[in-house]
């Protein structure tokens, strides 16, 4: 299976987290079932023109939330049953929300404000 990610260096989200974000969501989708093995870390690196420690801190991101599994040997692997527990879900989203949010320059109020619009139905200008 050929995967197909992109990566925009002008966006205010580290390629990492674009890289970590859309496996993620590929994983969770189905559209990376389980035991499919992902493109080593060079080769991922080498298509998308990154560093190497680039691609291997979302892998590390990845594997901490339970979603791949690296083996010596074995290359790195989605696993046989990615967990899907939706407060760990919720948290990882929340936490993407944040980050993206800061590296605006958003405050504590201006987070929670947004979140408050879009909760109470209102649909954000862009």
């Amino acid at each position: 299976m050929t995967i197909q990610l992109r990566v925009d260096t002008t966006l205010p989200v580290p390629p990492y987290e674009q890289i970590r974000a859309q496996l993620a969501q590929l994983i969770e989708h189905g559209a990376l079932p389980p035991r499919e093995r992902l493109p080593p870390v060079r080769q991922l690196a080498a298509d998308l023109g990154l560093a190497v420690g680039t691609v291997a801190r979302a892998y590390r991101e990845l594997e901490l939330a339970g979603l791949i599994v690296s083996r010596r040997g074995g290359g790195t692997r989605v696993t046989d049953a990615p967990p899907v527990r939706h407060d760990q879900l919720l948290d990882l989203r929340a936490a993407d929300y944040v980050t993206a949010a800061r590296r605006l320059g958003a405050t504590d109020e201006q987070l929670l404000t947004a979140v408050q619009k879009i909760l109470g139905g209102r649909t954000p200008s862009r």
